[in-house]
Formats: structure tokens, C-alpha cells, sequence
């Protein structure tokens, strides 16, 4: 006896609703414009700055919330900027290219 017999004993009233699933759409905004992957540092310290989107911000905001789960690094959207701490520009690259943007390097 399985748990959706014992359910049935239970409960011989209770009919079984099939639920529907939920997709959520990851496609983003596609650009003709390269998107700039550049390499600075502040207070001596390596960042990542991605910029160069021409999307909606939310899906901007997706994006940087991706790279960061991908790289388990910190980082922020701030005036139309993705930074990331540390200088993770070839793996970053690699991402959005998979993603289906185009990169381009900047600063070293």
C-alpha cells in the first residue's frame, strides 16, 4: 500500500487535480551591438564590468543574477553595469556567447 492509497482511505471524497506546469522564458534580449566585457580595478582590487546591453533592465538584472550563481561570486547592477568581483572575463565571455550574445573584450 503506497501513500496514494493511504491518502484514498483518508480522504475517499477527494478527487485528483492534474497540475499544470509553470515555464518560465530565459530568452533575452538580443543585440546587434557587442555586449563589453572590461577588466578595472578599485581600491586595488580585480572587477569584471559587463555593459553594452540593449534590453529591458529586469532582463539585465536576470542575466547578472545568472553570472553570479555560475561564478558563486559577488557582484551588483548598478547605472546599466554588471560588475563582478574578480577578473573572470574568459569565463564570462564563454557564457554570453553560449547564451547567443556577442562579446567584446576590452582592457588587456
Amino acid at each position: 500500500m503506497d501513500l496514494k492509497d493511504q491518502l484514498k482511505n483518508l480522504f475517499p471524497e477527494h478527487e485528483e487535480k492534474e497540475i499544470p506546469k509553470v515555464e518560465t522564458d530565459n530568452t533575452f534580449w538580443l543585440q546587434d551591438e557587442p555586449m563589453i566585457c572590461k577588466y578595472e580595478k578599485r581600491k586595488g582590487k580585480p572587477i569584471t564590468i559587463i555593459e553594452g546591453y540593449s534590453g529591458a533592465d529586469s532582463d539585465f538584472k536576470q542575466l547578472a543574477k545568472e553570472i553570479k550563481k555560475m561564478l558563486s561570486v559577488g557582484g551588483s547592477f548598478k547605472n546599466e553595469q554588471i560588475i563582478i568581483q574578480g577578473d573572470y572575463r574568459d569565463k564570462i565571455m564563454k557564457f554570453l556567447q553560449d547564451k547567443g550574445f556577442k562579446t567584446k573584450r576590452v582592457g588587456g
